[in-house]
C-alpha cells in the first residue's frame, strides 16, 4: 500500500499550551498531537495545521494534514478513539477525512472565522476564556467600526511585524460585536488572517468602544499601515478559532 493523506480535525483547550507550532522548550498542541498520532500509527507522523494559534489561544475546529503509510481502512475508523486515549484531555480529535495527495490544511482554506469574547464582571467560570473589560463600553460605535473593515483589504497595522508572508491583503466577510446579559462576543470571518491580527483588531475596537479614539481615527489607523497607530494585543484567553472550511471538506 502507498502513502495516503488524511486531515484531522480537533479541538483545544489552549491554556495550558503554547500555541499549536512545535517550538523548542515549550509544549505545544502539535507535539503532543504528532506524538500521539505516531504510536498509533506505529510509523512517525508530522502534521502541519490550518494556522499557528499563539500561547492560550483556544480552537473548536482546527485541521491538520499528515501523510501515513500502509494503512488499512480498519485502522483509520480506530484512530480518532486510539489518538484521544493518548491526548491529554484538553485536546480532542473528532475526525480523520480522506483527502487528495496534494491537499493542504493551510492553503486550501477558503474561510476562517474566530469568536472573542469579553466580559464585565469577575468570574471564575470564565477564567482563561474570556477577558475581563472593566470599562464601560460603547457597543454601538465599535460596530460601526467594526463595519469599515470590510472596505479594506490591507490589515498591515494589525499584523506582528517581521512575518514570513507575501502579502497583508485579507478579506472580511464579517465582523461584529454581539450582546449577551454577562459579555460580549465579537466573531471575525476573512479567507485569511495575519499573525496576531484579531487580538490587534479588538484591541482597537475596544479603544473606539472607550471613545479614546473615534470611527475615523480607526480609519485613518488601517490607512497608515503602521502597527504602532492601533490598540494592544488583547489577551489570548479569549480567542477561539471556530471555524475553517474547504470546498473538499
Amino acid at each position: 500500500m502507498s502513502k495516503k493523506r488524511y486531515f484531522i480535525q480537533i479541538a483545544y483547550d489552549g491554556s495550558l499550551y503554547h500555541g499549536w507550532q512545535i517550538q523548542p522548550n515549550a509544549v505545544t498542541i502539535q507535539e503532543l498531537l504528532d506524538k500521539a498520532m505516531s504510536t498509533f500509527f506505529r510509523q512517525p507522523i508530522a502534521t502541519l495545521g490550518c494556522g499557528r494559534t499563539d500561547s492560550g489561544v483556544h480552537a473548536t475546529e482546527f485541521y491538520a494534514h499528515f501523510d501515513v503509510e500502509n494503512i488499512t481502512e480498519e485502522k483509520v475508523l480506530a484512530a480518532v478513539a486510539g489518538i484521544n486515549a493518548m491526548l491529554p484531555y484538553q485536546i480532542a480529535a473528532k475526525r480523520i477525512i480522506p483527502v487528495a495527495d496534494e491537499a493542504h490544511a493551510r492553503f486550501d482554506a477558503t474561510t476562517r472565522a474566530y469568536k472573542y469574547y469579553i466580559h464585565f464582571e469577575k468570574d471564575p467560570f470564565k477564567l482563561n476564556r474570556s477577558w475581563l473589560v472593566k470599562d464601560k463600553l460603547d457597543i454601538g460605535l465599535m460596530n460601526q467600526a467594526a463595519k469599515e473593515l470590510l472596505n479594506y483589504i490591507d490589515f498591515s497595522c494589525f499584523s506582528k511585524s517581521n512575518t514570513q508572508t507575501f502579502t497583508n491583503n485579507c478579506k472580511i466577510v464579517k465582523a461584529d460585536f454581539e450582546e449577551l446579559t454577562d459579555g460580549l462576543i465579537f466573531t471575525i470571518e476573512a479567507d485569511r488572517f495575519l499573525r496576531n491580527m484579531v487580538r490587534a483588531v479588538v484591541g482597537t475596537l475596544v479603544r473606539v468602544g472607550k471613545k479614546e479614539i473615534d470611527i475615523e481615527d480607526f480609519k485613518n489607523i488601517i490607512d497608515s499601515k503602521n502597527r504602532s497607530n492601533a490598540g494592544q494585543s488583547v489577551p489570548a484567553c479569549g480567542l477561539f478559532l471556530v471555524k475553517v472550511e474547504y470546498l473538499y471538506v
